[in-house]
């Protein structure tokens, strides 16, 4: 794709990825993504801020050959998605200066064998001037490694966020033109990368908040135009209560825990709790991330396996434990065999979790009816708490 203007002298750059489908060998991406770089003119100087990810580096090249200059490349963030190029530019560009936070720095050279003299750090705060044009670094670490920052345009009133708000996207629109769309890839972005430093970003939000921001440009999916859509959904998804929701991640060898998680299901939905079901052994596990970030409760649904919980059970526990979701309560339901520990184990792979386990309801073989009694007594023990603490 070719640069395309966002206003006068700031350009879009980058790649627009239709075909991928897994970030990082790990996160789905059911509809690609882009790697965005911008290109920024002032009467002085031009700064280029971010580059893309190696494999789409030819398309970002190609965009370059028009441009006669760089003094300044901007690397917000060392993650390679958004550096992996820099030592290609610099070398089109022996003149430019490598602009990074001090942390950053040492995980460019690391990462990318970048020479030490071609750096300037910035602190926070402070600001480069290309003639009319005023960039301002603010840091903002954890949003999602360490070394994060974000930039500020003053003249134009744009945020350049690298990750911070991003959505995996792949489109033509260069401006976020589907709301509900954007809201969605932005919820499961925010919950499969930024939801474990929930805490952090409530405070790099507060510190963006003195800036008037009239767009915010990340380094994935579309611009915002109006940023106050985006502004209110992180500080929903940061600050906002659970919801009356239980997340029930399941898998069933035989059919006997299915026939738990069905019961419990229909249990709970008489008392008026919302269910969102995940069947581990086909789900997307970016919707079961999504479904975490203002879920209640949890109940993980698994068989008896060699005296613990099934693997996939196991690997949602520790989704779960390493995302860190506000959830306040958990249980676990299932059958076994002949005995075993699935309850200690999958309690002990969720340290991280705060929450107050519910009473977990298992059963020997197919279910009995004392079982559905006590899926009942669970249902209604969930549902009474969530009445409890206001959650709707």
């Amino acid at each position: 794709m070719k640069t395309r203007k966002i206003k006068e002298h700031i350009y879009w750059m980058g790649s627009v990825d239709w075909d991928s489908r897994l970030f990082d060998s790990l996160i789905p991406l059911p509809d690609g993504t882009s790697y965005n770089a911008y290109l920024i003119e002032g009467s002085e100087k031009t700064a280029l801020l971010d580059t893309v990810d190696p494999p789409m580096d030819q398309e970002l090249m190609e965009q370059l050959e028009g441009i006669p200059k760089i003094d300044y490349i901007v690397s917000q963030h060392a993650e390679q998605d958004h550096s992996g190029i820099i030592p290609q530019v610099l070398k089109k560009y022996p003149g430019a200066k490598l602009i990074s936070s001090p942390k950053a720095k040492g995980m460019l050279i690391d990462l990318l064998q970048v020479p030490e003299d071609s750096f300037k750090t910035v602190e926070d705060g402070e600001t480069l001037s290309l003639g009319d044009k005023t960039l301002k670094f603010i840091h903002t670490p954890w949003v999602h490694w360490p070394e994060t920052m974000v930039t500020y345009l003053e003249e134009d009133r744009i945020l350049f966020s690298c990750d911070f708000f991003g959505s995996h996207i792949a489109t033509t629109d260069l401006f976020v033109a589907d709301e509900g769309r954007v809201y969605e890839a932005a919820k499961r972005y925010f919950a499969e990368i930024m939801m474990p430093f929930r805490s952090i970003i409530r405070k790099n939000l507060e510190k963006l908040a003195p800036y008037p921001i009239e767009m915010i440009a990340p380094s994935h999916g579309q611009v915002y135009p109006n940023p106050k859509f985006i502004l209110d959904a992180y500080h929903d998804w940061v600050n906002g209560p659970s919801k009356n929701t239980v997340v029930l991640p399941y898998v069933s060898m035989h059919e006997s825990t299915k026939l738990m998680v069905d019961h419990l299901v229909s249990a709970l939905v008489e008392k008026g709790v919302r269910v969102e079901l995940f069947n581990l052994a086909v789900t997307d596990i970016g919707k079961l991330a999504m479904a975490l970030v203002d879920a209640a409760t949890i109940v993980v649904g698994t068989p008896t396996v060699l005296a613990g919980p099934h693997p996939y059970a196991a690997y949602a526990a520790f989704l779960a434990n390493a995302l860190r979701p506000n959830t306040k309560f958990l249980s676990v339901i299932g059958s076994y065999g002949w005995g075993g520990k699935t309850v200690e184990t999958l309690a002990g792979m969720i340290p991280n979790l705060k929450v107050e386990v519910l009473s977990p309801v298992l059963c020997k073989g197919v279910p009995s009816e004392d079982a559905f009694k006590a899926l009942d007594d669970l249902a209604a023990a969930i549902a009474q708490k969530h009445k409890e603490h206001g959650f709707t």
